[in-house]
């Protein structure tokens, strides 16, 4: 059981010195040893937690020949892991120009699960981003510089470059015109209803564009998704009333990164054209896109056990106020007895600042370390920048502290430590293991439990569908708007505390000063 000596002060109430009362309240927490073991406690079940899943991971890649490791992801002009794989229609193009084309519909195939075990079940459909349209792009090598106008299954039109930026145009009802022209470096899309009346959806420039580029039409789609899976999906475009301007040699025709089935040469799941009078008919598989999951293992995966950890932070917060309380030590109204704003204020800059610390270690320690492990048992990486690998580090720290406060300001409410507690732990940690089996993400939303999105490694892309589970890197806030979230609670509980035990100490004011009984 732990023992306190109470704070006294020669100054009445309201004149306390804060850094007074902060170094009191430092002593106080440094002095309990339970309340430092525990804190140290929830550094090591973290750390553990993540190292055991960074060294139990082991990621194989299936081929025709068997199973073995994966490749390095692929990476596009920025950095971020991507994937590139569609049919391709197209001319080289030297210089200026550009291609109109309209494209009368678009159909597809999608493998559902199977109704009958072992046979197939392949239905007609088309995914929401399935994409066809236009394309000009540096070369066809794959995560190079492009740009592209299209229609999508069920996102209206598009204008996309380098995998990562998206531009919404007009929804698509019926046949629909495209065009992309070119001017040295500065690419730009059209949409059209009628081939007349032309809409600018968007224009890109991509810096250091060779003066000879291929330009063409395209149709790729991602696999339908199936809750952690994807499973193979086509879409079929028809273009007609094609017209180009500075190219005018035969059609090439690319299945760009499609994959080889078990002979090693016969294509798997191929795409293909079919010309038909002046029409072409292009079939495509894959994506032209951010690979959010199939790019590799994220560094965030390396903190999934933080909210374990937090459970402790959020215990210790809470007995920092209640075992004072408990002994008659805050809120007696005593002349010696400190402001109760100024005393608040003092516990919360004191925790906070503890589990700021504990949380830097924490995320400071797994976090490089879990990667260099994944790193070494040939685990494919998402590619992180130091700046992201920082924001992941810092960012949970702040966490941490946000909810330690949080905790806090709660028990200062209610002023009963296992109701705080449980409050505590179902405001910040409960969400989270709901989030990661995929069941109401939402609430990272609307609770303290948003700051987990500042561990996101990858950033979320509106134009890639995935499952929306915390395993798959789906988080529905940005990193920083995650993270105030959770400080806007901490500073609310805290703020309602303070008013709380400011209108209890003027109560106590206007009946007078009591005396601790002997």
């Amino acid at each position: 059981m732990s023992s306190f000596t109470p704070y006294r002060s020669s100054q009445r109430a309201g004149q306390d010195r804060f850094p007074q009362l902060l170094r009191a309240e430092w002593t106080k927490f440094r002095s309990t040893r339970g309340w430092v073991l525990t804190m140290a406690a929830s550094v090591l079940v973290t750390v553990s937690l993540g190292l055991l899943i960074a060294g139990g991971a082991r990621s194989t890649c299936a081929t025709w020949k068997g199973e073995g490791p994966c490749p390095a992801p692929l990476v596009g002009p920025d950095g971020t892991a991507v994937k590139d794989t569609y049919y391709f229609v197209h001319q080289p193009l030297k210089g200026n120009g550009s291609i109109t084309a309209r494209v009368s519909d678009m159909t597809g195939q999608m493998r559902m699960p199977d109704a009958v075990p072992g046979v197939r079940n392949v239905k007609e459909g088309v995914v929401p981003w399935a994409k066809a349209g236009l394309l000009v792009r540096q070369s066809l090598t794959q995560g190079t510089p492009y740009a592209a106008v299209m229609i999508t299954g069920s996102h209206g039109v598009r204008m996309q470059h380098n995998f990562t930026h998206d531009v919404a145009g007009g929804p698509v009802k019926g046949p629909l015109w495209l065009r992309l022209t070119r001017s040295g470096d500065t690419l730009t899309g059209y949409e059209s209803g009628d081939g007349k009346t032309w809409t600018e959806v968007s224009t890109v420039k991509l810096t250091g564009l060779p003066e000879t580029v291929e330009i063409g039409l395209f149709a790729t789609s991602p696999g339908v998704l199936w809750e952690m899976a994807k499973a193979f999906a086509q879409a079929t475009a028809t273009f007609d009333q094609i017209t180009l301007q500075g190219a005018n040699g035969s059609w090439r025709r690319d299945d760009v990164g499609v994959s080889l089935g078990p002979d090693g040469k016969t294509l798997h799941h191929p795409g293909g054209v079919v010309e038909s009078g002046d029409k072409l008919i292009v079939t495509g598989g894959g994506d032209i896109g951010p690979a959010t999951v199939e790019g590799g293992l994220r560094a965030d995966l390396m903190l999934i056990g933080g909210a374990v950890g937090l459970i402790l932070v959020l215990v210790v917060a809470v007995l920092f106020f209640t075992a004072e309380h408990r002994q008659g030590l805050i809120g007696t109204g005593l002349p010696a007895e400190p402001h109760p704003a100024r005393l608040l204020a003092a516990k919360a800059v004191v925790v906070g600042a503890v589990a700021f610390v504990a949380g830097l270690v924490t995320s400071g320690v797994v976090v490089p370390v879990g990667l260099a492990m994944l790193r070494a048992n040939q685990n494919p990486i998402q590619p992180i920048t130091l700046g992201t690998e920082l924001r992941v580090i810092v960012g949970y720290a702040a966490l941490t502290a946000a909810a330690a406060v949080l905790a806090l300001g709660l028990a200062a409410l209610v002023k009963r430590g296992i109701v705080a507690i449980g409050l505590a732990i179902a405001l910040v940690v409960v969400p989270y293991p709901l989030a990661i089996a995929g069941l109401a993400p939402w609430l990272l939303m609307i609770t303290p439990a948003a700051g987990f999105a500042i561990t996101q490694s990858v950033p979320a892309f509106a134009h890639v569908d995935v499952d929306l589970s915390l395993l798959g890197g789906y988080y529905p806030l940005p990193p920083w708007a995650g993270l105030t979230v959770t400080c806007g609670y901490a500073a609310l509980a805290l703020a309602m505390a303070i008013a709380v035990h400011r209108r209890k100490a003027a109560d106590l004011d206007e009946r007078g000063p009591r005396r601790r009984p002997a």
